[in-house]
């Protein structure tokens, strides 16, 4: 994996739950991780990763992604043995 990616995985494991995370980045890492992205309605996207699919929604106007959803993210990536113990 990536330095970039490995950085947005250990922020989003991040306690207190961080809200300068970029979406773009958290785009990034699911493609990383094998995930197909397809466009949505309005700033929606679906992700395709772990044989499941979530719809996530783009942040607008702020690239920044909020507190809800990196927690959402977070629990969708240790819910399928994904951690952040894995960078070290």
């Amino acid at each position: 994996m990536k330095r970039k990616h490995q950085i947005t995985l250990s922020k989003i494991f991040n306690r207190p739950v961080s809200a300068n995370i970029k979406w773009s980045d958290i785009e990034a890492l699911f493609v990383e991780l094998g995930a197909e992205i397809t466009e949505r309605e309005g700033s929606r996207i679906g992700v395709k990763l772990f044989e499941e699919i979530r719809v996530f929604h783009r942040p607008h106007p702020s690239p920044d992604t909020d507190k809800g959803a990196v927690s959402s993210v977070r629990e969708w990536l240790k819910t399928h043995g994904v951690t952040h113990d894995e960078l070290y």
